[in-house]
């Protein structure tokens, strides 16, 4: 059974991914090739896992008692490409 905390890990990897294919792949291609419709495909959930990056940060960072500082990090994370593999290296594997 997925616990809370597997359930962000999974939730920030997937966002983490989404933001550098759409960072990566799908912006190069609409602004350099005028081909928008993989900024439109990738958009939409990229959106929707930063959304439940966010509130599930807010939820286990007052189960884990982070202080305001950690949870900053957490969430500065979260628009930084590749920030959210470096906070689950730091903050969560060893919570688990």
């Amino acid at each position: 059974m997925f616990s809370l905390l597997n359930v962000f890990r999974i939730v920030a990897f997937l966002e983490g991914v989404s933001y550098i294919l759409l960072l990566g792949i799908a912006s190069p291609l609409k602004w350099f090739f005028d081909e928008p419709k993989y900024v439109k495909l990738l958009g939409m959930p990229h959106g929707l896992l930063f959304i439940a990056y966010v509130v599930l940060a807010v939820i286990i960072g007052s189960k884990l008692k982070w202080t305001n500082k950690t949870l900053g990090a957490v969430l500065l994370a979260s628009i930084i490409p590749f920030g959210t593999f470096f906070v689950d290296k730091k903050y969560l594997k060893h919570s688990s």
